[in-house]
């Protein structure tokens, strides 16, 4: 067995969350105008999800629904930044930061673009790393699926994290 574990490790998340009327619409920590939201337990914020899946997988600390059930009636409509934050403190306690993070938001309507500075900035400041490290993109379903028709949002997050010194 080699002892000599790797400074860098990557991680994938994704989430998928039904949409519906009558629920708020929360992307990366930002409320966006629409008259649906996302379905869930928490406040739904499926970009914060899947980073948190990016960088708990990294770090091997299984998901976010492990750590943050939704059976668990405390973190019913929770703020999906408390969890996002609560699942960086574990990965530091691991003894990793965030080097970067990649991710991509499927949403047919609204536009996702004009809201990406600053849901930038609330990750960056969660995860203890410039705007400059986070990168989102985003992209519609072209008419076509649950994304397509306006049933569906689907996130998908890569995570870089290292060993701190």
């Amino acid at each position: 067995m080699n002892n000599n574990r790797p400074n860098f490790r990557i991680g994938f998340g994704v989430d998928i969350h039904q949409l519906a009327s009558g629920y708020d619409l929360f992307i990366g920590g930002v409320k966006f105008e629409a008259p649906f939201g996302a379905v869930g337990h928490s406040d739904a914020d499926v970009l914060l999800h899947a980073i948190a899946d990016a960088i708990l997988g990294a770090a091997n600390l299984r998901d976010i629904g492990f750590h943050f059930p939704d059976t668990d009636p405390k973190y019913k409509g929770a703020d999906s930044k408390i969890l996002l934050k609560d699942s960086f403190l574990k990965v530091k306690e691991k003894g990793y930061l965030v080097g970067n993070i990649d991710c991509t938001v499927m949403l047919e309507f609204p536009k996702v673009n004009p809201h990406i500075p600053e849901i930038q900035s609330i990750i960056a400041a969660i995860l203890e790393v410039d705007a400059d490290m986070i990168s989102i993109k985003a992209t519609r379903g072209e008419k076509l699926g649950y994304v397509g028709e306006s049933k569906g949002i689907q996130a998908y997050a890569t995570a870089l994290i290292y060993k701190a010194d």
